[in-house]
């Protein structure tokens, strides 16, 4: 029997192999299913190699411009629609290479020279992903804009601060948005960081100890724009954690998000009515008639699960894994192009959230701030600069809170005498220091969220997202 180029039921891998696969495995073994998505990426991997051999002497010149061409020619048909290889192709490698030969005869043959599958794959993926995190960039940047105006349209507009979601201080609206501005930055830094190690070639490390065909790394490298080469040829072909990395960035950006998401919920519910949900961003109950669910920010905190889930599954299957190349790799595909999915349309949904699904209410806002306890650290502040030893008057603050409670009154209730019961030192002037909106204003502290300070970060972060004329 002739040798054929590939596997799969009806064609040999070489002749050593008497027989096909059985059907069953030939569909487990299979991955053009999935991997197909990798088609333009290995076009463009297979031109450069081509390109390469001919400058290198290993095939003509001509030679290389047919493989070009018919490589070409594949895209076009891709495109419109007419390149669709079935299970007997088993990947997108040897879908491209079996059309390839149908198209040019045994030149065609040549194009698999100097490189394997493990080079070819690793090198499809990391172009693959080095596109789609150029693409989140930008879409991450948007999100930021959107929270950012959201910041611009309430630059004065107070709502409560939580910790352990309990009220604990009143701050700026603006200056709450604004810390998810900052989280959503280090999201882009962080695919940034991972971008420089996603963008080095592991083509030319061949199945796993290089190749003594007098190839040219180096070239295909800088052809298909990575910033330099795997050094060594069985780390080139054995490892995915670039992979893994960019599912923990993946992972960090949908935490982001999904905190904000509950957010959103918590802000929408009845208990709270710190927004509206508009129409084009919520759902209505298939019994109650009087509801309006926040089905995106309760999605996209559900989907964090998917993301999470795949990192722990790329995790675990490259951990245990030998060196060279182990065909378990075929499992980090599915995995990675649902994380990049999932990211990027939660982000989406996220981005339309923030500019047109939700509307704060300042008038509860305002109501809400104006309504605990949430200004008992300005007294014991107040009574700092009066030269009470903050711990002392930590305690005499929590003493009138307590009255307060039993009474069912408001700090801001007190008369001046009552005050002055629990501190001889207080005056009139504290009762303006009560006041939320004062609350608010002199927490002056580099980062913190006095007005001042607030109006600062909005000018630096116009100016860095480019809205500096709002």
């Amino acid at each position: 029997m002739a040798g054929g180029v590939t596997g799969g039921g009806s064609a040999t891998w070489s002749d050593r192999f008497e027989q096909g696969l059985h059907p069953a495995i030939e569909r487990f073994n299979a991955s053009i299913g999935f991997d197909i998505t990798l088609l333009q990426e290995d076009l463009d991997g297979s031109v450069a190699h081509a390109r390469m051999l001919a400058e290198c002497g290993v095939i003509e010149s001509a030679e290389a411009d047919q493989l070009c061409s018919g490589l070409e020619q594949i895209r076009t048909e891709a495109a419109a629609g007419n390149f669709n290889p079935g299970l007997e192709d088993e990947d997108v490698h040897f879908a491209v290479e079996r059309r390839l030969i149908a198209l040019l005869g045994p030149v065609g043959k040549k194009l698999h020279t100097g490189r394997s599958r493990n080079d070819q794959v690793g090198t499809d993926l990391r172009l693959w992903l080095r596109r789609r995190i150029d693409e989140l960039d930008p879409q991450v940047r948007m999100f930021q804009i959107a929270l950012l105006r959201q910041a611009l349209d309430h630059r004065t507009t107070l709502i409560p601060g939580y910790t352990h979601l309990q009220r604990a201080q009143p701050v700026c609206l603006a200056h709450h948005l604004l810390a998810y501005v900052e989280m959503l930055e280090r999201d882009r830094q962080r695919f940034q960081d991972v971008r420089k190690r996603v963008n080095l070639s592991p083509l030319g490390a061949a199945a796993l100890a290089g190749t003594p065909v007098p190839i040219d790394r180096r070239s295909t490298a800088a052809a298909l724009a990575f910033d330099g080469i795997y050094a060594n040829s069985l780390d080139a072909v054995s490892d995915r954690d670039f992979t893994v990395e960019f599912s923990a960035a993946a992972s960090l950006l949908m935490v982001h998000l999904s905190r904000l998401a509950e957010e959103v919920i918590f802000w929408a519910s009845e208990e709270c009515g710190f927004v509206r949900l508009s129409d084009r961003c919520a759902t209505g109950s298939s019994l109650m008639p009087q509801k309006k669910n926040p089905d995106v920010p309760e999605l996209v905190r559900g989907k964090c699960g998917r993301v999470f889930g795949h990192l722990q599954g790329l995790l675990t299957m490259i951990k245990g894994l030998p060196l060279a190349y182990n065909k378990d790799f075929q499992e980090d595909k599915e995995a990675l192009f649902d994380v990049v999915t999932t990211s990027a349309q939660c982000l989406e949904a996220m981005t339309i959230l923030i500019e047109e699904g939700l509307s704060f209410r300042p008038d509860r806002l305002e109501a809400a701030v104006g309504s605990d306890f949430s200004n008992a650290t300005d007294v014991a502040d107040y009574l700092v600069a009066r030269q009470v030893p903050f711990r002392e008057a930590y305690q005499i603050v929590g003493s009138v809170v307590k009255q307060c409670l039993s009474e069912g009154l408001l700090l801001r209730d007190l008369s001046l005498e009552r005050w002055q019961q629990f501190h001889p030192s207080i005056d009139a002037d504290l009762f303006d220091a009560l006041a939320p909106r004062q609350v608010v204003a002199a927490r002056l502290s580099e980062g913190g969220t006095g007005f001042e300070r607030v109006e600062e970060q909005l000018a630096l972060w116009s100016d860095r997202l480019g809205l500096t004329n709002h």
